[in-house]
């Protein structure tokens, strides 16, 4: 398809309640959308980095940047075939992958409705319905965190998910599991500790967790590796694997029991395809973890997460966890079961509403 038009959106989104990690709280998010033009069509990506360079290096400013001045050079008024011409074309371009893999879900979308086809079709995923869970971020005291998980049961959800962080950890772990003895839990650390201050995570061996993710540093796939001999609890890695070398790596070594798909993270759905099957050639669990996504982000989440290989409920709430107006028509609602229902339209199956991109945005919008 020859690439006609690019146009990138800085979007500044509330969202319903605050949320905080051990990277601390955000009231609300940044992102770019990218708006892609070609034939006729229009296809529409999200890239998920945030105003600061916490989870990630990159940030907004950074997308805007690598965008504009390096990859759509490289793409406007060119004929790119599919994912993989598309990442060759921008190979040159050193990581930045919540950058590229913007363009590539918004590539995806324009492919997808060439063809009449929903990504889930495209992928060969298999579920019509994804097990989800919902992500608990930090709360003011141990009382407020189970009062707030409390609130996610009764919608319906039946996998939490609680941040972590020192001094904050086993205690409100514990505390969850006490009053919800039966529940699917799992905690996240985003990075919080070292190899040296990890033994503190010990007793939560005890709590029957299904997996504690991304305890240590972003670079410690071998401290990861470290610790997981001492835990009977899986680790999982996030932020450590940003490509489908990355998680080679962490498998060889033996670094963790599950990993975290997040498209954006690795540089683009391709590259979480690539990851899924290496993972299920072994038989590793994997799940969609979540960045706090439009609707444009949730469609393409639950199409990759429709795979065989996702055993495990990923965090792709429904709409209203975060957002009291989406920039989708559609609005992605939990299932009795605790599911989201996978999108069936062309592409990513959703419709932007461009008039709530414009209200949303901010600063220079980019047109290439």
């Amino acid at each position: 398809m020859k690439i006609d038009r690019v146009t990138l959106f800085p979007l500044k989104m509330p969202l319903v309640s605050h949320f905080e990690t051990s990277f601390g709280r955000i009231y609300e998010r940044e992102c770019v959308l990218v708006k892609i033009e070609s034939e006729g069509l229009v296809g529409w990506g999200e890239c998920a980095a945030d105003s600061d360079p916490g989870y990630s290096y990159e940030t907004t400013g950074t997308v805007l940047h690598i965008l504009k001045d390096f990859a759509l050079p490289l793409l406007v008024g060119q004929e790119v075939v599919d994912a993989a011409d598309f990442q060759r074309r921008i190979s040159p371009i050193r990581g930045h992958h919540l950058a590229k893999a913007g363009v590539e879900m918004a590539l995806w979308d324009l492919l997808g409705k060439r063809d009449g086809r929903s990504l889930r079709e495209m992928f060969g995923g298999t579920k019509e319905r994804v097990d989800v869970g919902v992500s608990v971020g930090l709360q003011d005291t141990t009382a407020d965190l189970v009062r707030a998980v409390d609130g996610y049961l009764a919608k319906g959800y039946r996998r939490i998910k609680i941040k972590i962080k020192p001094g904050r950890d086993v205690s409100e772990a514990g505390a969850v599991r006490q009053a919800y003895p039966q529940i699917k839990l799992q905690v996240d650390a985003n990075s919080a500790y070292s190899l040296e201050t990890a033994h503190v995570l010990k007793p939560l061996d005890g709590l029957d967790l299904l997996l504690i993710e991304q305890p240590l540093f972003e670079d410690d796939i071998w401290d990861h590796r470290l610790l997981q001999e001492q835990l009977r609890t899986p680790v999982c890695l996030d932020e450590s694997v940003i490509s489908p070398r990355h998680a080679r790596y962490a498998i060889e070594m033996k670094a963790c029991r599950i990993i975290n798909i997040k498209p954006g993270r690795v540089g683009g759905l391709s590259q979480g395809l690539e990851i899924h099957a290496l993972c299920q050639k072994i038989g590793m669990p994997v799940w969609c973890g979540g960045m706090l996504e439009t609707g444009i982000g949730r469609a393409s989440n639950l199409a990759i997460a429709s795979l065989s290989g996702f055993s495990l409920p990923g965090d792709i709430s429904a709409s209203d966890r975060y957002y009291t107006r989406d920039v989708t028509r559609e609005r992605f609602t939990l299932n009795a079961d605790s599911t989201i229902d996978v999108p069936t339209g062309p592409g990513l199956g959703v419709t932007v509403d461009e008039q709530a991109v414009k209200d949303f945005a901010f600063g220079e919008v980019v047109a290439a």
